[in-house]
């Protein structure tokens, strides 16, 4: 995030931008609890293969009817352990 403000002309430390994310942290989730749809009767999981900063991972997601993710999980592997990781969030 850092990198992020400095490329839109803000000089800001990394520790400054952690300690915003702590304080507003709460905030946020109070606030995110307005908008948040309720989950479908039926969902399905979903698993694909992504690049996050060069190196490929495991995206598995939970997808409700109308197509929304209910939950996300990244795995470096794919086994037995992360999906059971993905599906128990």
């Amino acid at each position: 995030m850092a990198e992020v403000a400095w490329e839109l002309g803000v000089v800001v430390a990394p520790c400054t931008i952690l300690r915003w994310v702590v304080g507003y942290a709460e905030v946020f989730a109070k606030r995110w609890l307005l908008f948040q749809q309720p989950v479908g009767r039926s969902w399905r999981a979903d698993e694909t293969y992504v690049k996050v900063r060069g190196g490929w991972m495991f995206l598995y997601r939970a997808v409700d009817e109308r197509g929304g993710a209910v939950e996300s999980y990244l795995s470096r592997t794919r086994d037995l352990a992360a999906a059971k990781a993905a599906l128990s969030h």
